[in-house]
């Protein structure tokens, strides 16, 4: 892969927090979710990446390609039209 969305910067950048705030646990947690499966296995690690970017879509986040390889070098990609942002995720009172 030479282009990927960044879920860490996207998360902070959407829901204004700060990278203190964008591990895994913690966004799960901002979100009220809890980690589903066993900590630091790729696949349950991807499973939980995948609900945050689906609530971050219901949430009304554009995800986008944000970072980028080339010549060998990681780079940021900007994009040219500026994001809405959301406030940050408040734990929910009520989920079915």
């Amino acid at each position: 892969a030479k282009k990927w969305i960044n879920i860490r910067k996207s998360y902070g950048n959407f829901y204004k927090v700060p990278r203190s705030q964008t591990k895994l646990t913690i966004m799960l947690e901002n979100l009220g979710m809890n980690y589903d499966g066993r900590p630091h296995s790729g696949l349950d690690d991807s499973k939980n990446i995948a609900r945050i970017a689906i609530r971050m879509l219901q949430d009304g986040c554009d995800l986008r390609v944000n970072e980028r390889i080339h010549g060998g070098q990681l780079m940021t990609v900007s994009s040219s039209v500026p994001l809405e942002g959301a406030p940050a995720p408040q734990m929910p009172r009520y989920r079915n």
